[in-house]
């Protein structure tokens, strides 16, 4: 029996949203199974809408894109608009708080956080927002083993933010506790 997710993380250029799948999509392959990562962004880069999915699958991936997400993030108004409505029936929506004011009621199921202020409130910087909520994602959708993750974030922060990193991944783990 296929264990497919697919998971769509969205926001404006610049947040470090593709690197984020990117991390996702390499700890998924430290579990075996299947994994596509795709990602697209708009003419202007940084500040305009860009979404980077990522599917696992225990069985082989036939159709690289995602086509109804199980979990959505949106970290931007305009990425929120652009990506962030359409979601399977028993899907979760993953706001940004700071930057996404007003979610559609759909009767579907939301969960709002302050990821980008917490970053910055909590470890001081707020260019790590991605992996706060790469840590959310995986407390909440249970991708992969919070260790692959782990070693994921390790092998791509850049020489000297290791530390940082993995705080803001272990401050989305537990944002994600207390948010389910």
């Amino acid at each position: 029996m296929s264990r497919r997710k697919e998971i769509r993380l969205t926001g404006s250029g610049g947040q470090g949203l593709i690197l984020a799948a990117i991390i996702l999509a390499e700890a998924a392959t430290r579990e075996g199974g299947y994994v596509v990562q795709t990602q697209a962004y708009g003419p202007e880069a940084r500040g305009g809408a860009s979404k980077a999915e990522v599917i696992t699958d225990s069985e082989e991936i036939l159709y690289p894109k995602v086509t109804v997400p199980d979990f959505v993030l949106a970290m931007s108004e305009n990425s929120y608009r652009k990506y962030g409505k359409d979601y399977k029936e028993d899907g979760i929506l993953l706001v940004d708080s700071t930057f996404v004011r007003e979610v559609a009621e759909n009767g579907k199921k939301v969960i709002s956080l302050p990821i980008t202020r917490l970053a910055r409130e909590k470890l001081g910087k707020e260019i790590v927002s991605n992996i706060v909520a790469l840590g959310v994602i995986n407390g909440i959708a249970k991708v992969v083993s919070d260790e692959s993750l782990k070693q994921a974030v390790l092998e791509r922060a850049p020489r000297g933010t290791e530390e940082i990193n993995i705080k803001a991944l272990e401050l989305g783990l537990s944002l994600a506790r207390e948010a389910v």
